[in-house]
């Protein structure tokens, strides 16, 4: 279909949790088709509806040159031991990168464009694209998960950007 243009802060579409996919239509269709295309760029590791605009629970991925994507996910365990806390970007917060905590392992359960049951798992980068994808679709940034101080920088330098 088409690669989409990505919203960027402080566009509230972002700050919206998104709409379960209760019906499989073409819309639908044509909507994964665009997060796959949009995705599949250098430098990007996921996008979620949103991030095109569509308030939609669907995500895409693009890592280790896997593209998948996903309907409804949702999060459905974590490892409760093991972290990992890189610095953490986004297409919807350009060029600012910051440390953030985030379990070693995630496990998303959804569903495709048949309505059959998707699994999705990984550590490392897996897992954390996992778990920012899924908060965008609740309606949150990463830097809404950054410790106070290193949040009160990057909220500085977002505001400078704008």
């Amino acid at each position: 279909m088409a690669i989409r243009e990505i919203r960027v802060v402080p566009d509230p579409v972002l700050r919206t949790p998104c709409d379960e996919i209760t019906v499989i239509d073409d819309r639908v269709r044509g909507l994964v088709e665009d997060l796959l295309d949009t995705v599949n760029d250098d430098g990007r590791a996921g996008l979620a509806a949103n991030q095109i605009g569509v308030s939609l629970r669907a995500f895409s991925w693009n890592i280790d040159d896997e593209i998948g994507y996903v309907l409804n996910p949702k999060i459905v365990e974590l490892s409760e031991d093991e972290y990992q806390d890189g610095d953490e970007g986004c297409l919807s917060v350009p060029n600012l990168w910051y440390p953030t905590e985030r379990a070693w392992y995630a496990r998303v359960e959804g569903t495709d464009l048949d309505g059959n049951k998707v699994v999705v798992e990984g550590t490392e980068l897996m897992a954390r694209c996992l778990q920012h994808e899924v908060d965008h679709l609740d309606g949150y940034l990463y830097l809404d998960r950054l410790d106070k101080a290193v949040r009160k920088k990057a909220m500085r330098a977002l505001r400078e950007s704008l």
